[in-house]
């Protein structure tokens, strides 16, 4: 019933127009059965409005009997006939309208569902974002999403064929109540007892659900550390890790199908034993004329079927409904966890940006203790120190990812904490130590599919980070696929990429975190001199071991013990 109410709060207006149409389509369909017993009388009676009226002496037949009459029309076979092919007709039209709201609704959930969760994952903080397992969070925008859709669309399903059971049930009622009550009755036992087949179902749902994230997160782990992994022939490692997960998805799996498919094997006997007892029932001892049975006999057989149908896809529901709960819960755990809104003053960078009294730490480990830094405007930094000192923190913190315990920073003597966190991003350019190219060309690499951004303004950013000359030297230029991960390239080309998409929107500041560590000599020097040649237009934060960094910076920052030291002079001392 939880998600019943979920979906219908979340989703009221398609729901309630479905249900709306499934309601009158329920009423048109229970109109054209009232004409059944009418009919089945003139079968038995001969074929005249006078054998009509005899047999129809029952509050059913006497419906249709009395609105045909209404409306001038006689009660014969030829209007009977027509009036049960106008219901059928009506009837499909309207089921139609229904399944349409339905599919659409089903459409949105899961667009709803996937986007919901995209972007709270974005707009979550750094420190949440990083502790979440890419692969479950692939899981739950793939898998996941489409699973709680499928929920949706079976608990539509389920509501479409209770409504009918319900016109159903009003009919056979008016035909013999106590032939159907009976009826009902052993039904209703029998939908007990196979309850714990859902049950079980459920469960099996909530492992897979719980089994795909471990799945997908390993997977994706795996899949990222391939290289190493078959360089190194361990391999078999990783494949021991995926094969014992997927074994034990394997028999979640085998839970689930056992169980739906014993539902619908164990239904069809107890819709014959039910239609059997209501049958000898109906002709030993309530003595129902002939007509009236075989209208009853059809009504409960439609009966029965359509509430097995409900049970079935209600054990549907069940099994699907884990993957809503737990996509439901990512999102709400990363929209409590959303980045907070900081200030709203639009910054500038023309001076420097300054540290002041920096102290930070994460959990209870000290990273700063009341650290000052300054980064003039139009020069290159280098900011070294041995790895966990907290080097790429200073770039956190600087781009507002992380906020300082106590001390300030400040941008053009503003402080960051007043300022449009957004808009002082958007006048950064950042490249990380492997950077992450898409499997498409250098022109979307460079852009990252940002509108607006044309051919020239790239070619202009391939220029300052020296990539324009291996790039024009490619067979579709700018337009060239690089590759999965830009394997086509080399990692000095690659890195020269990843400056130019973080050039091509003109920042003011460029942050290269370990940009040149995985390069070699010769690769690392070309890149120095292009950065040497970019600082005269914007301020260069270069986070490195490396000493050719140091050496083409204009100063250098050495953070040692919580504690930052200057460079003294060009090769001088700290």
């Amino acid at each position: 019933m939880r998600l019943f109410q979920s979906f219908f709060q979340t989703y009221f207006y398609p729901s309630i127009m479905m249900l709306l149409a499934l309601l009158l389509a329920g009423i048109v369909e229970g109109f054209g059965l009232f004409a059944l017993l009418p009919l089945f009388g003139m079968t038995l009676g001969g074929f005249d409005s006078g054998a009509a009226s005899s047999v129809a002496d029952n509050r059913a037949g006497q419906i249709v009997v009395k609105t045909l009459s209404a409306i001038g029309l006689e009660p014969g076979a030829r209007n009977l006939l027509l009036v049960i092919v106008v219901a059928i007709l009506l009837k499909s039209i309207l089921v139609l309208v229904a399944k349409k709201k339905v599919g659409y609704t089903v459409a949105h959930v899961a667009t709803d569902l996937r986007l919901a969760l995209i972007r709270a994952l974005i707009g979550a903080r750094w420190e949440y974002y990083v502790g979440q397992p890419v692969g479950s969070q692939a899981n739950a925008v793939a898998t996941e999403a489409m699973r709680a859709s499928q929920a949706y669309l079976c608990g539509a399903t389920m509501v479409a064929k209770l409504l009918q059971s319900f016109v159903y049930i009003a009919v056979a009622f008016l035909v013999s109540w106590k032939a159907t009550s009976v009826s009902l009755f052993a039904a209703l036992l029998f939908l007990l007892l196979f309850s714990k087949l859902v049950k079980k179902a459920r469960r099996a749902g909530f492992k897979q659900t719980n089994l795909l994230q471990k799945l997908l997160s390993h997977l994706t782990d795996s899949m990222q550390a391939i290289k190493p992994m078959k360089a190194m022939a361990r391999e078999d490692l990783a494949e021991a890790i995926l094969v014992s997960e997927t074994s034990r998805l394997n028999k979640a799996l085998r839970k689930q199908v056992l169980s739906k498919e014993a539902l619908k094997a164990l239904q069809e006997p107890m819709i014959t034993i039910i239609l059997v007892i209501g049958l000898y029932v109906s002709l030993i001892y309530l003595h129902i004329p002939m007509a009236e049975v075989m209208v009853l006999v059809f009504l409960l057989a439609r009966i029965l079927t359509q509430l097995g149908k409900v049970q079935q896809q209600y054990q549907k529901m069940v099994i699907f409904e884990s993957a809503y709960w737990s996509l439901l819960d990512k999102i709400q755990e990363a929209e409590q966890e959303r980045e907070p809104v900081m200030g709203t003053k639009v910054p500038t960078l023309n001076r420097q940006i300054a540290l002041k009294n920096i102290s930070f730490a994460y959990s209870e480990t000290a990273l700063f203790d009341h650290v000052s830094m300054n980064f003039p405007f139009r020069s290159f930094t280098a900011l070294v120190g041995v790895s966990g000192v907290g080097k790429t923190t200073i770039a956190d913190l600087i781009t507002g990812l992380c906020r300082p315990q106590q001390g300030e920073i400040y941008v053009d003597d503003v402080p960051l904490h007043v300022i449009d966190l957004r808009l002082w991003r958007r006048l950064i350019g950042y490249v990380p130590q492997d950077p992450l190219l898409l499997h498409d060309t250098v022109f979307v690499n460079v852009t990252v599919g940002e509108e607006g951004v044309g051919e020239a303004v790239v070619k202009s950013a391939l220029q300052a980070a020296g990539a324009w000359e291996f790039v024009s030297a490619m067979p579709q230029g700018m337009y060239t696929d690089i590759g999965e991960r830009g394997g086509k390239l080399s990692g000095g080309q690659r890195q020269r990429l990843a400056i130019a998409r973080a050039l091509v929107h003109k920042p003011r500041l460029l942050i290269l975190d370990e940009a040149t560590s995985a390069l070699d000599s010769e690769s690392e020097a070309a890149i120095c001199k292009t950065l040497q040649k970019l600082r005269d237009e914007l301020i260069i934060l270069a986070i490195s071991h490396q000493p050719t960094i140091v050496e083409a910076a204009d100063r250098t920052y050495r953070l040692e013990n919580g504690k930052v030291f200057l460079l003294d002079g060009k090769y001088g001392k700290f």
